[in-house]
Formats: structure tokens, sequence, C-alpha cells
């Protein structure tokens, strides 16, 4: 499992959204399409973020299919949980994990 770390998203949610879009959905797809199963790992952020993350997650998965994205939330010992998790769960695509700390 490839794991893309997205770093210096705005705290307003919009822009978050569009800078994503903007800078983080090509490398991320081009992972998918290269056949690597995907993590894409962000900050936490609070519940307004929510929405476009669960969004994101949803429309990689249905697009890449049979490979896997899911965008996880959290501090590093967190992640590795949950990467863990994903790992030996294979069912598991376009899914939004907040890790609570």
């Amino acid at each position: 499992m490839k794991r893309i770390e997205v770093e210096g998203l705005p705290e307003e949610p919009l822009a978050a959204a569009g800078l994503f879009h903007q800078n983080w959905l090509d490398p991320i797809e081009r992972a998918l399409e290269a056949g690597l199963d995907v993590m894409v790992t962000l900050d936490p952020a609070d519940h307004t973020h929510g929405e476009w993350r669960r969004a994101a997650a949803a429309m990689l998965a249905r697009k890449h299919a049979p490979q896997r994205a899911n965008l996880v939330a959290g501090t590093s010992e967190k992640l590795a949980a949950i990467e863990a998790y994903l790992v030996k769960a294979p069912g598991v695509t376009g899914q939004y994990f907040e890790a609570a700390e």
C-alpha cells in the first residue's frame, strides 16, 4: 500500500478542497493507475472538512477500482494503526477515517 502524505492544506474547508484537487489529485491518481492501493494521509481537521474528504475518497475508489483508495486523518501513531488495518482488509476502499486521539 502506498502512503501519500498531503500537507499544507488551509484551515478553510473550501480552500482546502480546492488545493487538494489542484495539487494532490494527480499524484494520487498516478499511483492508482500504476496498480497500487493508496492511503492518503491528511492532517486532522474539524468536522467542516469531513464532507469533501469523504467525497474525494469515494470518487477516487469508484474511478480506480479495483485499486483501493482511502483517506485518513490523524497523527503518525494513529495512522500506522489504520494502515495496518487496511493492509489486512482488502475489501475496504473509498472510506475516510478520522484517527481519534
